[in-house]
């Protein structure tokens, strides 16, 4: 269990933006994981289970909450603020899409997983991980030049 404290922590994190909840919905699912131990069919799929069970609770606090953000803001230093830029577009990119894209562009990006593992993690076929990664990718695409092309003209402003 102490292995994984670590990753489920991350994935909270990225999930709610806040260190309490984030350490509420750990708590919450290592509980949840002890008392349905039993349950678990396969041992060595012990941390896709558990994954599961956090992303379970974790929708279950949003829709207690209804202010949780799917995605997280990191505090981090960077060589350059062109880089700083394009991470807040980015996640200002991400917070556009619907939960569900929301959820396989971390999986699949920020978690390394598979598209079979994010098909068993939120029970759709394989296919449907693959059409919701297209979608969110174009929708990404298109959101992220939208953008670039309104900030490009600002830009083009403060320089004349």
């Amino acid at each position: 269990m102490l292995l994984n404290q670590d990753r489920l922590y991350k994935t909270a994190f990225l999930y709610t933006r806040n260190k309490e909840d984030s350490l509420d919905a750990v708590q919450e699912t290592v509980f949840k994981a002890f008392k349905h131990i039993a349950n678990l069919k396969e041992p060595a799929y012990f941390s896709s289970w558990l994954t599961r069970i956090l992303i379970h609770t974790i929708f279950a606090m949003k829709k207690k909450q209804q202010d949780v953000i799917p995605f997280e803001q990191q505090h981090e230093s960077f060589e350059s603020n062109d880089r700083l830029e394009d991470k807040l577009d980015l996640n200002s990119a991400l917070e556009v899409l619907d939960e569900q894209y929301q959820l396989v562009i971390q999986l699949f990006y920020f978690q390394d997983y598979s598209i079979s593992m994010i098909s068993e993690q939120i029970d759709v076929p394989e296919g449907t991980v693959k059409t919701h990664l297209y979608r969110a990718r174009k929708l990404l695409k298109q959101t992220l030049e939208e953008e670039e092309s309104v900030n490009g003209n600002k830009r083009n402003e403060k320089a004349l």
